[in-house]
């Protein structure tokens, strides 16, 4: 059964009469947004295209020779590839570690930080800086920190504390180079989560709050029936940011430790990068980072269903 029009007759004439823009008008729009979507397909979609391509070649970086041509076969060496999946086990761990890490530091420190405390924007700021640091700023002086043996670290824990040995290579041990990795994502992204878990906090009504502490409610009750229930959306949507992001981590792993010692700090990122550019086994990491593409998107779709529905809710 069709549904009924809801435009009247006149309507219909007025919308028919009323007249197109002529192209002079709409070519200086157009001119406008040419440059920057000849930037993005030049940049962005052709490279995606040319990579998804070239994952079905066993290609040959040498333009003057033929690649050949090799199906799935470097999808299935992928799935089969145990370095393949000591990555992606790599960036499991830290995103479990991670995540729930920065954002319990980052709400301790909204909640502190949302007081009306003496220099309160002070510490923002001072809190704020590491996350707005450059990755390769903040990796060399991470590598330093944790060098042995003169390192800060090395010399605190080692010399001082007598907790770990005097010369204690942490990017040289397969144990302990992927936790100072760790160390170093919680650090700078612990920021991030602050300042959102902020905003989120200023958006709590102060009036429930007044009103649970005249009913004799403590500051640990109304922390947990209303700041944290009412944080939930804010908290959702930093969960899916946070996880994406730490499923993204190359930089640090690739100036600091290149992947190793013995693979265990690889992930899905910077395994597909070695083996282009270092193995120049082309078709190979284009397969890897597609596969771990297709990861992503799915699990960023599973978050980002739980995001509506913690809205919705």
């Amino acid at each position: 059964m069709n549904r009924p029009s809801t435009l009247t007759a006149p309507m219909r004439r007025d919308m028919s009469r009323r007249p197109r823009r002529p192209l002079s008008r709409l070519l200086p729009i157009y001119l406008l947004i040419l440059p920057g979507m000849a930037l993005f397909l030049l940049w962005t979609i052709y490279p995606l295209a040319d990579a998804f391509v070239m994952s079905f070649f066993q290609w040959n970086p040498n333009p003057r020779a033929a690649s050949t041509y090799i199906g799935l076969a470097n999808y299935r060496r992928a799935l089969l590839d145990p370095i393949f999946w000591q990555a992606f086990g790599n960036v499991f761990l830290y995103a479990a570690v991670t995540v729930p890490v920065q954002m319990a530091l980052g709400l301790a420190a909204a909640l502190l930080l949302n007081r009306s405390l003496p220099g309160r924007t002070v510490f923002r700021a001072l809190y704020f800086i590491p996350f707005i640091s450059s990755w390769v700023v903040v990796s060399f002086i991470f590598s330093y920190l944790f060098s042995a043996p003169q390192g800060p670290v090395d010399y605190l824990l080692g010399d001082v504390v007598h907790i770990v040995p005097d010369t204690q290579s942490w990017f040289g041990d397969t144990t302990l180079a992927l936790p100072a990795l760790m160390v170093l994502g919680i650090w700078k992204g612990a920021g991030w989560h602050m300042m959102m878990f902020l905003a989120g906090l200023q958006s709590v009504p102060p009036e429930l709050h007044e009103a649970a502490q005249v009913d004799g409610a403590s500051a640990w009750t109304r922390l947990r029936f209303i700041t944290l229930p009412l944080l939930r959306p804010v908290a959702t949507f930093i969960a899916v940011v946070a996880v994406l992001s730490a499923f993204g981590t190359f930089i640090q792993v690739f100036l600091i430790t290149q992947g190793g010692p013995l693979h265990s700090t690889e992930t899905p990122l910077t395994y597909g990068y070695t083996n282009a550019f270092s193995t120049f086994d082309f078709g190979y990491g284009a397969a890897i980072t597609y596969i771990f593409a297709v990861v992503v998107f799915v699990l960023s779709m599973i978050q980002l269903r739980l995001f509506r529905r913690e809205a919705a809710s």
